[in-house]
């Protein structure tokens, strides 16, 4: 055991070490830091930070969202209410709740609010590689970004400090290297959560134009406040040296790491770690100060970079990814580092020259692959047919040796689309859609396509759970007839079958008869993920 760090605020007394992922680091943070919620949608890499606290904090509410944008909005009504609560997603999910987020600036917070973004660098599972840090820059609220797993848990209860003081929600960006690599990390006590605390003053949370305005002012008027914070956190130390360099580095979040792992007594740089958003601006003109150019080393796009050239001048030599020193896309690595600072590079394996990539593929007994049968049987019969897809392990359907899908876009996009395509005159127009999908944001488009009398042929695929993340509950199982006869779906096109080989002769003929409707017509094959049911039985035994 040991004391707090008196230099360090946002240490508790240690009394334990784990070996975290970094999403459970941050998971444990937050429990740490007295959350009463957590509110996320599942997306890899963040899901863990979800699963974690279910398990290890039953007093914590925790259950799933139906997307990102409703996770932020009941975040926002616990925030209202004075305790504070965690929004999780990854980077794509930070579109879709974009709305509530960056109105969240707005309104302000009452109990604080963190808003965990999960980045993905390089697509290990993603349609982009887009950064968050703009978010929160275009949002106008602190952002934070820790470097290791001890700093992940560590910077939480920091986060829901500052959020409070601030009263802003904090973005916290983590990127999948960080989210998903274990390390030892020192825990301490947590704190109780906070009491109940409804806010008395309405006018900040009503955003009419008179109130968004003054809300907005006052969000202007904290930005000198913003940077005065970033400016003295203690997650943003310098490592300088006392001669002048030839070189610095700004080094940003895990990048952090990849620097350090290059630093020697041979190769020694003076560093800035920055991992507190605002830039410090005093901070990197000392630096500037003392260096003849900067690398800055940022595992994401140049959004540092573009705000360093800014801040010193065009005349200020810097390196990154926009001048080609580090790679423009995908994740930064401890050797694409150090070949930035001149490093050579030791060459400890040959490159593998005869492997043959292996690509992701639906398992072996799974539904989907059963509806995928069934709906090239009948596309086959017609020359233009379109299959528009949808996010989801089903997207493995694109893939041999199916390739089913002729696009796959954004969450919901295949019902809309293939609504766009019969609009412009293409039949047959199908949509195939997951179940948690469907929930997520395929409702509006059925409904788009309903009351436009759309002649399209929607697959809800529906397999009892939100399968490509782990098995997360599903939010409409049990529900997707009623939902869909809600929505005005004809009750004579709206069918449910079971996806097996066996069926394949009723499947494929009320494909047939749905295609020539000139409607909407609803088809819902359901059956349980293997995956899930494999658990369920391992469990009963």
């Amino acid at each position: 055991m040991r004391d707090k760090d008196k230099n360090d605020k946002t240490l508790s007394y240690m009394i334990e070490r784990k070996l975290l992922l970094g999403d459970e680091a941050v998971a444990l943070g937050a429990v740490h830091a007295g959350i009463s919620g957590v509110y996320a949608y599942p997306g890899t890499p963040s899901t863990e930070i979800t699963e974690y606290i279910q398990v290890h904090a039953p007093e914590v509410r925790s259950r799933w969202c139906t997307n990102e944008k409703t996770a932020m909005e009941a975040a926002l009504g616990m925030s209202y209410a004075g305790k504070r609560a965690l929004v999780c997603m990854k980077h794509v999910g930070m579109n879709v709740a974009a709305d509530a987020f960056v109105n969240s600036a707005i309104t302000g917070v009452n109990g604080g609010v963190v808003v965990l973004a999960a980045d993905d660098p390089s697509m290990h599972s993603s349609q982009n590689e887009q950064d968050s840090r703009f978010y929160g820059k275009f949002a106008m609220i602190p952002i934070l970004e820790p470097s290791t797993q001890q700093e992940a848990y560590d910077i939480m209860p920091y986060a829901f400090s500052l959020s409070e003081e601030l009263k802003l929600p904090v973005l916290l960006r983590v990127v999948t290297r960080l989210a998903h690599s274990r390390a030892g990390v020192a825990v301490g006590q947590a704190q109780p959560q906070n009491p109940l605390h409804l806010d008395n003053e309405r006018t900040h949370w009503v955003l009419l134009p008179g109130n968004a305005r003054r809300q907005y002012a006052s969000l202007v008027e904290k930005q000198p406040r913003l940077l005065a914070s970033s400016e003295k956190s203690p997650y943003n130390k310098s490592v300088l040296r006392k001669q002048k360099s030839k070189l610095g580095i700004i080094a940003c979040g895990i990048a952090y790491n990849y620097i350090m792992e290059n630093q020697s007594q041979e190769n020694a740089f003076p560093v800035l770690k920055i991992s507190q958003y605002p830039i410090p601006e005093t901070l990197i003109k000392e630096l500037a100060s003392q260096c003849e150019s900067l690398l800055i080393a940022e595992d994401g796009q140049p959004l540092v970079e573009e705000q360093v050239k800014s801040l010193l001048g065009s005349n200020y030599p810097i390196k990154g990814r926009l001048t080609g020193d580090l790679p423009r896309m995908g994740e930064l690595t401890p050797d694409s580092v150090g070949e930035a600072l001149g490093i050579k590079q030791a060459t400890t394996f040959a490159a593998a020259q005869h492997i043959v990539a292996r690509p992701p593929a639906l398992c072996q007994g799974c539904g989907h692959r059963d509806v995928y049968d069934a709906l090239n049987k009948v596309a086959a019969e017609y020359e233009d047919a379109r299959i528009f897809g949808d996010i989801g392990c089903y997207t493995l359907g694109a893939l041999p040796p199916f390739r089913s899908i002729d696009s796959c876009v954004d969450m919901g996009a295949s019902i809309t689309m293939a609504k766009g395509a019969a609009d412009a005159g293409a039949h047959p127009s199908i949509a195939v859609i997951g179940d948690s999908t469907f929930t997520h944001s395929g409702m509006t488009g059925l409904l788009d396509a309903i009351n436009d009398h759309s002649p399209i042929t929607v697959i809800i695929s529906d397999n009892l759970t939100t399968a490509m993340t782990g098995g997360q509950d599903s939010a409409g199982t049990n529900k997707f007839e009623a939902i869909c006869l809600g929505l005005g779906v004809e009750p004579e096109h709206l069918h449910v079958v079971v996806p097996l080989p066996k069926n394949m002769e009723e499947i494929t003929n009320i494909l047939r008869q749905e295609i020539e409707y000139k409607g909407v017509s609803v088809i819902i094959p359901r059956r349980e993920c293997m995956q899930t049911l494999k658990r369920k039985l391992r469990n009963k035994k």
